[in-house]
């Protein structure tokens, strides 16, 4: 196994000096989250991953709903770009493994129109059920997938709050269904402000957090403003980590290139357009030396990187990805630590 598992203060067990040392050395996982295209991915597409010394790649195929009481979820479709269809996750999968990149399988929804899947909500019990099953067979078809392709880690769902909420048990058997058809780590993508609620992280093995943790009010933060607005949720990540007794996961981390991206860091607003590099990287430094080196913390994701490299990124871009900008030597230079 990639990890040792994370033993809590709660448990009252105490480590063996080896042990703790096991602790201090473990590789912690730096990835990235493989933006889906509509080619295979060549060998060309992974030589920068490899340049960064990324470790990971999260694979996110998508499965679509028409509105946030929809109960059918469509996916695998001939429609999709080839990288969110079962046949391309594999190529995906194998390209990376072959080159010693380990892999997330990370399903995830799309609501038409961009609206948020945390809203998810049926109007009925016969509409609930019915979301219940296609949603099963969407990541059971993927879970199946991640075991046959000896995948590391699969992620069962994505910011789906609502459904959550109003659902517990339906999620507790998906867990029991998952582990029976794939024998890797599972985790769950909670967004930033709902983690603390999720009732299941006991029966996953880590605690997945989509971390775009608010940390800054400045145009341009510098690392110490960072470092201070990162502590609150610091020490929230590292008592729920202890309480539970999983390590915490990264499932996304990122800011954007622009004026005021640590202030709402989940933003993808277009008309934030004025780009700021030393943003980025500052707030992406901040956070490395913030909880990088921390032994609660398992490591994570970073949100977004592209297949085609050297067509994203760059002098223009406001966006997420650090590609071809300051910031891709920032996550560099912790990546090769």
């Amino acid at each position: 196994m990639l990890f040792t598992q994370f033993v809590s203060c709660v448990q009252k067990k105490d480590l063996s000096k080896h042990e703790e040392s096991k602790i201090e050395n473990i590789t912690k996982i730096n990835g990235v989250s493989l933006v889906s295209s509509s080619d295979s991915v060549k060998q060309k597409n992974i030589e920068p991953l490899l340049s960064i010394n990324a470790n990971y790649a999260a694979i996110m195929p998508f499965g679509f709903i028409k509105n946030v009481e929809h109960p059918e979820l469509i996916y695998n479709s001939e429609r999709q770009w080839f990288g969110e269809t079962i046949i391309g996750v594999e190529q995906y999968v194998n390209t990376l493994q072959k080159n010693g990149i380990k892999v997330m399988i990370k399903p995830q929804i799309w609501v038409w129109r961009g609206e948020f899947t945390g809203g998810i909500k049926m109007n009925s019990e016969e509409d609930w059920l019915s979301l219940e099953n296609s949603y099963k067979n969407f990541i059971l078809d993927y879970a199946r997938l991640a075991e046959r392709k000896d995948v590391e880690i699969f992620c069962i769902g994505t910011e789906l709050e609502n459904f959550i909420i109003h659902r517990p048990e339906y999620w507790r058997e998906l867990v029991t269904e998952v582990r029976i058809v794939y024998s890797g780590k599972l985790t769950y993508a909670a967004n930033w402000d709902e983690y603390k609620r999720v009732p299941f992280w006991d029966v996953l093995d880590y605690i997945g957090v989509d971390a775009y943790f608010p940390v800054s009010n400045s145009q341009t933060p510098t690392i110490a403003e960072i470092k201070s607005g990162f502590e609150k949720w610091q020490i929230e990540l590292k008592t729920l980590s202890v309480e539970k007794g999983k390590k915490i996961l990264f499932t996304e981390y990122g800011y954007r290139s622009v004026d005021y991206s640590g202030k709402e860091p989940w933003k993808s607003d277009r008309s934030m357009n004025s780009v700021n590099f030393q943003a980025q990287s500052n707030l992406l430094e901040g956070l490395y030396q913030s909880i990088w080196d921390e032994n609660w913390f398992a490591g994570g994701f970073l949100w977004k990187w592209f297949i085609a490299h050297d067509k994203v990124g760059g002098n223009n871009d406001s966006q997420f990805t650090p590609q071809n900008k300051s910031a891709e030597t920032v996550v560099k230079k912790y990546y090769s630590k």
